[in-house]
């Protein structure tokens, strides 16, 4: 499993475990919508100072957090959610 694909695991986990938009989520990061989407579908490839910026800014978000940027980027199959969007979760639940 390629880097890009596990970042897009463990985010989209990431905004489903604080229930957040995209939108809002993208905020959070310090990016754009468009950015984080891109990302989510590892349309592309992410430097390891933007992850390390991802983790700073979720940890500024969630001060209980305590995430390292390399934690971003190992695979953990507990994280692999079954959709993309937050409105689709609440028509599956």
């Amino acid at each position: 499993m390629k880097l890009g694909e596990i970042l897009s695991i463990n985010l989209k986990y990431l905004r489903k475990k604080y229930n957040l938009s995209q939108e809002k989520f993208a905020e959070i990061l310090g990016t754009t919508l468009s950015y984080l989407n891109q990302i989510e579908n590892y349309k592309v490839d992410v430097r390891l100072s933007t992850v390390d910026k991802f983790a700073n800014n979720i940890n500024n978000y969630d001060k209980k957090a305590n995430i390292k940027g390399e934690e971003l980027i190992k695979f953990n199959k507990a994280h692999v959610t079954n959709y993309t969007r937050i409105d689709q979760r609440k028509t599956e639940e």
